[in-house]
């Protein structure tokens, strides 16, 4: 079961700051391969956690390593085994081994520094390089001579590791056991009894290393001693232990030192070799070259710091004698640190994407900084590259985060790529950079957008109802949801005009629809407004109001107005035989309920062809005589009038005129009456037809009769126009028209009687109509009151 380390300051775990981080920190113990599932340590009971704090904390655990060894059970906040934990794996070479993680909560977003030591366990036994050794004993050796054995390697550390050897029993040698500080142990085949290689010239021995784990493990050696010849000196190091440092990277072949050693005999004997006797042990022989000769120590390999600190070799000089002798000694290489590797950043918890509308210090994402080196090489700072709105934060050490500090806006900076610089205090520094790359969310801050606060629509009347009449369109910032817009009439005006019934838009598309076809000639414009929501939470809107302007259409032919009837009718006007050259025979007057061009008409002569007696201005309507008459004129002049508007296409309207060449103007005065008579007393002619048709029954008088009630039949339907209606003539000059409750007055003077007489037929003008009057010759005013109580004066 997992144990918890105590902390240097006894068991106060309380909660160091109610800030965004605390830089308290959390230790545990646990035994190395310890079963996935064991616990470490309750969490939540260390932080103070409540059940509910620990639901929504959302705590998880993180660190910077491939495996993650441990994770942390939500429910009840215990710490657990997740990957089999081995210390010689994790810590090679280390006495102290630890793992370092991050405990991070969130609302608010905290972080928590756990340390979890890692205890050794006897989880691996001693192992010799080799199975079996040779030793070469000269049979004249001292006893007490000694001869140093090659040492066991064991994985585990402290008492795990050896620390004992045992030989098995024998006549002639003792083991002697010495510890070398706290580091290793080593064993040295002691003689204590002469040797004789006639009796014996081999002994086997067997070597044991035992560790101190309970249960200990072992691991053997076999040693073969051959008794040889005597060589009676033994070659001599100059010292017993040699002590040297190298700068970590060192060229390869570089000098490491020069061993000496000496051998007082002569020949053979005296001439010394060099070697490793443990190269087995961290190495050696891969790291490091010996010459034998020389006794030079070169470096064989690349020396990293961060893969050891220190080397023990392990030498021997040996002489050339039979059999030889040989000396050992130790070399200690202490490796001095460069700063040759760069700080390393890694990013966790990183919160992406992040809302435009983050407060100021909202985590973003925590960063741990690294560096391998040790000492002031080791020691690291960090800081931000450029401008973002973004800042680095120290937490602990090595540990920093990086929160919000400015205003986002994703409709200008949609992501940055926040640049992270970690530096490192060694000389030269060194530095490393890693790019965070943060999208930014949209929030729904931005409204749609018209084009302008008025829009102006323009619609030909007669348009079928179901014309898109416009498409409106709105521009909105953000993206998506908050970008997709619903369009709606405002009720407010809509309830004013009946727009309701007039238009309608599409609420996805924004097309505005007409209901209805419109008349110019009884709505011109009218106004609503459109509001264009978005679909974003709240929602944001706009407004625009359309104007919607109705464009006149040629629709509508020319009317002649009275007194002139269109063709089909009879008009007759009567000439004095000695009327001048200019003498005013008529003035047609038309009216065209088009506006603009459609409404401009021009008047012309259409029959009879060739005729040069009358001329009619084009503008005005007056008919005038363009000569004098001769006597070869006709008496009477048929005249076909072309009222014509300037639309496209254009319409026209005719009226048929018979001017009468008379012999005086007295004998206008006389048709003038005769003819208002006769309009009095057409309902009495009308009554004798119809009782003389009744009485006549031969076949000869009925088609007569019939002839005579077709061509009458045709006189009353041109008089229809006018027999209703009386017109009054008084004395002063005036006369009246009245038809029904409609009554006009007009007054006029003597020498206006043709040309300044204008009588509206029914049903112009409307009702509604307030006042007519004369002005002049050629003008005439009215006032109307339109349905939607607009005033329209007329001329």
């Amino acid at each position: 079961m997992a144990v918890r380390e105590q902390l240097d300051l006894g068991l106060i775990f309380a909660v160091l700051c109610l800030c965004d981080w605390t830089s308290a920190q959390i230790s545990y113990t646990i035994s190395e391969e310890a079963d996935k599932g064991t616990v470490v340590g309750n969490i939540a009971k260390d932080l103070n956690l409540s059940e509910k704090r620990l639901h929504s904390s959302g705590l998880q655990i993180t660190s910077g390593y491939e495996t993650r060894y441990f994770d942390v059970d939500l429910d009840s906040g215990v710490l657990l085994v997740n990957e089999r934990v081995d210390r010689e794996k994790l810590c090679p070479n280390n006495a102290r081994c630890s793992l370092d993680f991050e405990a991070v909560l969130n609302n608010p977003r905290s972080l928590h520094r756990i340390e979890i030591l890692i205890k050794d366990i006897n989880d691996n036994a001693p192992v010799f390089m080799d199975k079996m050794t040779t030793i070469d004993i000269i049979e004249s050796s001292n006893i007490g001579e000694r001869h140093p054995l090659p040492s066991a390697h064991d994985a585990d550390e402290g008492s795990n590791s050896v620390q004992i050897y045992k030989l098995s029993p024998n006549d002639y040698f003792t083991l002697d056991s010495q510890s070398i500080g706290d580091e290793s142990v080593s064993a040295e085949l002691v003689l204590q009894k002469a040797l004789d290689r006639e009796k014996q010239s081999v002994v086997d021995l067997t070597l044991t290393a035992v560790d101190g784990g309970k249960p200990p493990k072992s691991g053997t050696l076999q040693i073969r001693v051959k008794v040889l010849d005597a060589n009676d000196n033994s070659p001599t190091f100059s010292k017993s232990l040699y002590k040297v440092q190298v700068v970590e990277n060192t060229n390869l072949g570089s000098h490491l030192l020069t061993l000496e050693a000496s051998d007082v005999d002569e020949g053979v004997n005296g001439q010394v070799l060099f070697s490793f006797t443990d190269r087995g042990r961290l190495n050696i022989d891969e790291k490091f070259a010996l010459n034998e000769n020389t006794g030079e120590i070169t470096v064989k390999a690349i020396i990293d710091y961060e893969e050891s600190k220190a080397f023990e070799i392990r030498v021997q000089a040996r002489d050339k004698g039979s059999p030889p002798r040989s000396a050992h000694s130790k070399v200690l290489v202490e490796v001095l640190d460069v700063n040759d590797n760069a700080p390393e950043i890694t990013v966790s918890s990183l919160m992406s994407p992040v809302k435009e509308d983050a407060e100021l210090g909202t985590v973003v994402a925590m960063v741990t900084i690294t560096d391998r080196d040790g000492g002031k090489n080791g020691q690291t700072n960090c800081k931000m590259i450029g401008y973002a709105p973004f800042r680095i934060k120290s937490n602990y050490k090595n540990y920093y985060s990086l929160v919000v500090d400015g205003r986002l806006d994703r409709e200008n900076v949609s992501q940055y790529n926040v640049s992270i610089m970690a530096i490192d205090e060694g000389s030269p520094s060194l530095t490393s950079t890693n790019v965070i790359q943060i999208q930014v969310s949209d929030v729904n801050d931005n409204p749609p957008c018209f084009t302008g606060d008025v829009i102006d629509v323009y619609v030909k009347e007669n348009r079928l109802p179901g014309t898109v009449m416009k498409s409106l369109t709105t521009t909105d910032s953000d993206i998506e949801e908050n970008a997709k817009v619903n369009f709606h009439l405002m009720k407010a005006l809509a309830k004013d005009n009946q727009v309701q019934s007039m238009v309608n838009i599409n609420s996805d598309t924004g097309d505005i629809v007409s209901l209805q076809s419109f008349d110019f000639e009884k709505l011109k414009t009218f106004q609503f407004k459109v509001q264009a929501t978005d679909s974003g939470v709240p929602p944001l809107s706009s407004n625009v109001t359309v104007n919607v302007f109705i464009l006149d259409e040629n629709d509508n032919s020319p009317t002649i107005l009275a007194p002139y009837s269109e063709l089909g009718s009879v008009n007759s006007e009567n000439i004095p035989y000695s009327a001048e050259a200019g003498y005013f025979v008529a003035k047609i007057r038309a009216v065209d309920a088009d506006s603009g061009y459609n409404a401009l008409l021009s008047y012309h002569l259409s029959e009879p062809k060739g005729n040069n007696l009358f001329r009619i201005g084009t503008s005005s309507g007056e008919i005038r005589t363009k000569r004098r008459m001769s006597d070869n004129d006709l008496k009477t002049h048929p005249l076909v009038v072309l009222v014509s508007d300037n639309g496209e296409p254009s319409l026209s309207a005719t009226v048929s005129i018979d001017v009468v060449v008379v012999e005086s103007s007295a004998d206008i005065q006389t048709q003038f009456r005769h003819v208002t008579m006769k309009e009095e007393n057409f309902s009495d002619l009308n009554l004798y037809l119809l009782i003389a048709i009744v009485a006549v029954s031969s076949i000869f008088l009925l088609s007569l009769v019939t002839l005579i009630a077709v061509r009458c039949h045709r006189t009353d339907s041109d008089f229809s126009r006018y027999s209703p209606p009386m017109i009054t003539t008084h004395p002063d000059g005036s006369w009246s028209y009245s038809k029904s409750t409609q009554q006009y007055d007009v007054c006029f003077s003597s020498d206006t009687l043709k040309s300044d007489v204008v009588v509206f037929p029914a049903p112009f003008p409307p009702v509604d109509a307030e006042l007519i009057s004369i002005n002049g010759g050629d003008t005439f005013t009215r006032t109307q009151t339109l349905p939607n109580k607009e005033k329209v004066r007329w001329k």
